[in-house]
């Protein structure tokens, strides 16, 4: 497919690896995060990290949405099917986020609960005008890739009226989390986590741009390099980072111009301004509670906030004790490290979040076999 295959050509990938294997010193270790699910993925499926000298290493970080969906958040959402009565609507992989007792939203449609899996906001919204005495909630979830759409569905909810459709808001922010990751004691205080650089995510910065990140260019020191997520784009990431940190420069680098502009769309970020406003708080799984991390509905709006109408009491509730998810996200850890991975969790039993989404970095190693590199 035209504009698809030429970011898949094997011979200017060895080009690239060439190109990175003669930037990178000897006697200097590299290591970046890959922040985003979709890069992790990427480099997984086209065996990157093999092309890649050994002295370059990638960390997988938190940019997967299901990943980072804490316990507490998804049995707010089957409490509402199975004790509320209402029709639940969500995105095909948050049915299968582990949850508190066993139960996931899949299994919790099996107790009975009405929980339908849609493709987008305007499905959910379709559900709500053809079951006029039922509830329906919209189990939102994403980085600012998603929230446009949730707020498009709110608005047009409020316009015809739809008093029977609310949302129950899980949206969070890439911008916070990175700077969760670089005050956390492993990057900034034990240096156990080693970070020289970010591969940006490609479709959140279609909306954010690459304007935000330019704090933790100049704050933190920490170059970044936006990214799409063909291989080749992921390469090019690579030796622009490397060139970066042989320069001693720390500056937001756009690879994915041909789809991100420094301010991003502004139009969806109006809407989201609109309808959204920052929470004080917000838990992520692996990176705890984070300050201003996440969003939440407007009082002008509140009438379609689930939150507000069945009044929620969110509680946290610990991950599962054999899983090292949390630390996976944080880059602590590899998936190779959990002692459960690819035996008793997998993709068709998961035990942790890592394991669900093809985003998740456990999935990905185990789907394209990277686990097997135990090195």
């Amino acid at each position: 497919m035209k504009y698809i295959a030429e970011y898949r050509d094997g011979e200017l990938a060895k080009t690239l690896a060439e190109k990175i294997a003669a930037a990178v010193a000897p006697a200097r270790n590299y290591s970046f995060m890959e922040f985003c699910g979709g890069h992790t993925h990427a480099i997984s499926r086209y065996g990157l990290s093999d092309l890649l000298p050994a002295n370059v290493r990638m960390v997988h970080g938190p940019g997967c949405p299901v990943c980072v969906l804490p316990i507490g958040r998804v049995d707010l959402a089957i409490q509402l099917a199975l004790h509320q009565n209402v029709i639940l609507c969500t995105y095909g992989d948050t049915l299968r986020v582990p949850a508190s007792e066993g139960l996931s939203l899949l299994k919790a449609k099996a107790r009975g609960g009405d929980i339908r899996m849609v493709y987008s906001t305007l499905d959910a919204l379709q559900i709500a005008r053809d079951n006029p005495q039922r509830e329906v909630v919209f189990f939102a979830i994403g980085f600012e890739t998603t929230t446009p759409p949730t707020a498009l569905a709110i608005q047009q909810a409020q316009r015809e009226g739809l008093g029977n459709f609310s949302v129950l808001c899980c949206h969070v922010l890439t911008p916070a989390a990175i700077s969760q990751i670089l005050e956390s004691p492993e990057v900034r205080q034990w240096g156990t986590v080693a970070i020289d650089g970010f591969i940006g995510p490609a479709h959140v910065s279609t909306v954010i741009g690459s304007r935000p990140y330019e704090f933790f260019a100049q704050e933190y020191r920490k170059p970044v390099v936006i990214a799409g997520f063909e291989p080749l784009d992921v390469m090019q990431a690579v030796l622009m980072l490397v060139q970066q940190v042989n320069e001693g420069r720390c500056e937001v680098e756009n690879e994915f111009s041909r789809a991100v502009t420094r301010d991003g769309n502004l139009k969806a970020q109006d809407r989201v301004a609109e309808v959204f406003e920052l929470r004080h708080e917000f838990e992520w799984r692996g990176l705890g509670v984070v300050p201003y991390s996440a969003l939440k509905i407007r009082q002008a709006y509140g009438a379609f906030d689930a939150e507000r109408r069945f009044e929620l009491l969110y509680r946290s509730v610990p991950d599962n004790k054999a899983c090292e998810c949390g630390a996976i996200l944080r880059g602590v850890k590899r998936p190779q490290d959990c002692k459960i991975f690819g035996t008793v969790c997998t993709p068709e039993n998961p035990i942790g979040s890592c394991m669900v989404s093809s985003e998740g970095a456990c999935a990905a190693h185990y789907s394209y076999g990277r686990y097997k590199d135990m090195n």
